[in-house]
């Protein structure tokens, strides 16, 4: 069962539909605590900025997982926009919906998403998440 959820009302090609697949993964891998695909899915220069402005690495990221600080309980894709550059890297964006509890204040936030995404021997990696 998965606790992502997609709101798509557009064609997406087969490398969009790659990319948001890849998305969708790294969502539930978050809900699920998944330390072996996080850093599966993620390219070890990742970073994530979250709505405060704060960064964080890719390992610190993973750690505030794992440790309970960042709960994810759902995910809502809504309408993402996907833009490939020379088959190599890929923009998404789209307002995510999560349902969680984040240093320790539960709510749901919809953050006005931007990944980007770089392909290496064909799979793809997540290097930047900003909010």
């Amino acid at each position: 069962m998965s606790d992502v959820t997609l709101i798509v009302n557009m064609k997406l090609d087969e490398i969009e539909t790659e990319v948001l697949e890849r998305f969708k993964e790294f969502q539930q891998a978050m809900i699920d605590k998944d330390e072996t695909l996080l850093n599966e899915i993620m390219d070890d220069n990742y970073t994530l900025t979250h709505m405060s402005g704060k960064v964080q690495t890719k390992q610190e990221y993973i750690q505030e997982i794992a440790n309970g600080v960042l709960n994810y309980y759902h995910s809502t894709i809504i309408e993402p926009t996907i833009t490939i550059t020379d088959d190599k890297y890929a923009k998404l964006t789209a307002d995510v919906k999560l349902d969680a509890k984040v240093y320790g204040i539960k709510g749901n936030w919809t953050l006005k998403t931007n990944v980007t995404m770089k392909k290496i021997d064909d799979v793809w990696y997540l290097s930047k998440w900003d909010n």
